[in-house]
């Protein structure tokens, strides 16, 4: 049997008709930009989130970027602040902290749950502290009620990042996006709610906020030509918000889908040389990745290979040990550095049958 990691052309497939139908809308409607296609997506996913406001724009990495610019702009961050970030994320969540000209504070996480270490993230605080950035990692909500209290005792901007989180339910059917003071989204193709290309959305309670981000994404632009700010171009297109509203009306089967397979993978898999995150409620987990930890990561992961099963690292090295941030080189993260050494990512989409699922447990406890 021959399974790649993420069948994207699987997946599309899954809503292909109406997919098709949205795209040949948008394009004989000769409107591709800022269109009313983009407006009822955004309102649709601020709903769905459960915020007043969200606004596309091109990606991720902007999504947090323009997040961090606006509160610069608004004097709420200042220039040589200092924004906590969990020390086991992709690259993005601290490029958007560095380009602010922002100083990351690296946590390390527990091995167990990989959510932040409660006791050292009460360590790190300074009077330079200005806020938190929290990762929901692998599709894991990891807010809790006392990372809650902790930023309104410290007075921290609580900021999201919810590329890998979309439809995580905290409680009470608050999700991951709406938990903190704005919510950042990609919607890059792989992500549980993805696109055809690119794209991204920040979604808010707060209405000067969402007006100041607006604002910025479109060459700073307060009206047509007047710029209040020195903007950028970072806008979602009306073509990839179509096909974004189709795929969120399915959002939550399609992570049904993703829990039962974990599900499987977790009553299924029993490999001694191979570790599991603790696993978490239904609502809690989304699944976009779903990581194993194995001191012989090579070794499985061409065992794997050689059974025809397409594995991936996320990620190989921490952004405080990458090159373009020599001057954290020196930091000490174990949890964080023993992790990136021995993580590999498993298939698990919606489009992936039962079969599938019982082949990779089979190969993995034969390693």
């Amino acid at each position: 049997m021959n399974i790649p990691y993420l069948n994207l052309q699987a997946i599309t497939s899954l809503h292909g008709n109406e997919i098709q139908t949205a795209v040949t809308e948008v394009v004989g409607s000769g409107w591709y930009l800022q269109g009313k296609r983009l407006q009822t997506f955004e309102q649709h996913f601020s709903t769905y989130i459960g915020t007043r406001h969200c606004v596309g724009v091109a990606n991720g990495l902007d999504a947090i970027t323009l997040t961090l610019r606006a509160y610069i702009e608004l004097d709420m961050l200042n220039e040589g602040d200092e924004v906590i970030v969990p020390a086991n994320t992709f690259i993005a969540t601290v490029l958007a902290i560095t380009e602010n000209r922002l100083k990351p504070i690296f946590i390390d996480i527990k091995e167990k749950t990989l959510d932040i270490d409660i006791e050292a993230l009460e360590k790190s605080i300074s009077k330079k502290t200005k806020a938190l950035m929290l990762v929901h990692l692998y599709g894991r909500c990891t807010y809790n009620e006392h990372i809650n209290t902790f930023c309104k005792d410290n007075n921290l901007i609580l900021i999201e990042d919810n590329a890998q989180a979309h439809g995580c339910i905290y409680s009470q059917n608050r999700k991951t996006g709406s938990l903190g003071n704005i919510g950042c989204h990609s919607f890059y193709p792989g992500k549980n709610l993805g696109a055809l290309g690119d794209g991204g959305a920040i979604t808010t309670n707060n209405d000067t906020l969402a007006e100041t981000i607006r604002s910025i994404a479109n060459y700073g632009f307060k009206e047509k030509y007047v710029a209040e700010y020195q903007g950028r171009n970072s806008r979602l297109d009306d073509i990839q918000a179509a096909v974004l509203d189709v795929k969120l009306s399915h959002l939550d089967e399609d992570n049904q889908r993703r829990q039962a397979i974990a599900h499987t993978y977790y009553k299924y898999i029993e490999n001694p040389k191979v570790a599991l995150p603790s696993q978490l409620a239904d609502e809690n987990n989304v699944y976009h990745i779903f990581p194993l930890f194995t001191a012989q990561r090579d070794a499985l992961q061409q065992h794997l290979e050689s059974r025809g099963i397409q594995t991936l690292i996320h990620y190989p090295i921490p952004p405080h040990k990458q090159t373009c941030y020599r001057q954290w080189n020196h930091i000490h993260m174990p949890v964080a550095e023993k992790l990136a050494t021995q993580e590999l990512s498993i298939p698990l989409h919606p489009a992936m049958t039962d079969e599938m699922a019982k082949y990779i447990i089979d190969a993995i406890n034969t390693f």
